[in-house]
């Protein structure tokens, strides 16, 4: 089975965030199905949804040369593809506040059109889907991820990390997406990374310069968590570390109680539902393609 990609575990950002907060989470959110769909089961939100449809914008616009990237505004693109996430698509209670949400990523989107920085210089593309690489052939373990933006430094033929941030808040200063990045980077093209930056396009101009993990220690760590999952997964065994359940899975368990309503399923044949007011994820949520 060397090298046999389908029989192994894949890991993720996501993934791994969800089992670190909870393993019951993890399971709800990468494990379970539906049984009248087969499908995987997805919580929609305000917060979600815009940042989703944000990196969209940005992504299709990295896949065009450097000359033509903002030929047309990314408003309109951003009009274009927006019904993806109107109405409860993208769980908003009403038009109200679907506007709200619509101008904050028109304004956004704006702020890089007048300062485009790195997304008007060169840029790699990793000639990948969904990029991957052997995090333990011998444990069959697989990290993958899709990293926002590559630049690429020609003066000495390296590459900046930058990933887009659409939340207002600040990331956790111990999370492990830059590693994960940093990893996946460093194993899915030739040129070596020598800078990563979050840029938080609400507030912020520029990229804000982050510090460079340890590949070493990035990749140990990574695999000591990934071992966790598999053990897991192998005994079934995915329990909240609360007796009644905490933030992070009690909103999944509302869907399999029957207590959210069912809005459609996207293009990654995800179910999606949404909840009420009262029940929604909180404002400091964004998505990781």
């Amino acid at each position: 089975m060397a090298g046999d990609k389908y029989s192994a575990i894949w890991v993720s950002y996501s993934s791994i965030s969800d089992f670190l907060k909870c393993p019951r989470a993890y399971y709800l959110k990468n494990i379970y199905r539906s049984p009248d769909t087969g499908h995987k089961i997805k919580l929609i939100s305000p917060p979600l949804a815009l940042g989703q449809i944000i990196h969209e914008v940005i992504d299709g616009i990295s896949l065009l040369p450097t000359e033509e990237r903002f030929n047309e505004s990314l408003v309109i693109r951003l009009n274009r593809i927006w019904p993806k996430i109107s109405g409860k698509l993208g769980g908003f209670d009403n038009n109200e506040v679907e506007q709200q949400y619509k101008k904050r990523g028109e304004e956004m989107l704006l702020r890089i059109m007048n300062n485009p920085g790195p997304l008007k210089k060169l840029a790699i593309k990793i000639k990948m889907d969904l990029p991957y690489f052997w995090l333990s052939e011998k444990d069959r373990l697989i990290l993958c991820g899709k990293i926002d933006w590559l630049e690429y430094l020609r003066e000495t033929d390296t590459v900046h990390i930058i990933d887009f941030k659409t939340s207002k808040s600040d990331e956790d200063p111990k999370s492990l997406q830059l590693s994960i990045y940093y990893l996946l980077a460093s194993n899915c093209q030739k040129r070596k990374v020598v800078k990563s930056s979050y840029w938080y396009i609400e507030r912020n101009n520029e990229p804000t310069e982050q510090k460079l993990p340890s590949a070493e220690e990035a990749e140990n760590k990574l695999l000591d968590i990934a071992r966790q999952i598999k053990l897991a997964r192998q005994l079934n065994v995915f329990k909240c570390p609360q007796k009644t359940g905490c933030s992070h899975c009690r909103a999944y368990e509302s869907i399999i109680r029957g207590d959210t309503v069912f809005v459609g399923t996207n293009n990654y044949n995800e179910d999606i539902y949404i909840m009420n007011s009262s029940g929604m994820p909180s404002e400091d949520q964004s998505i990781i393609l």
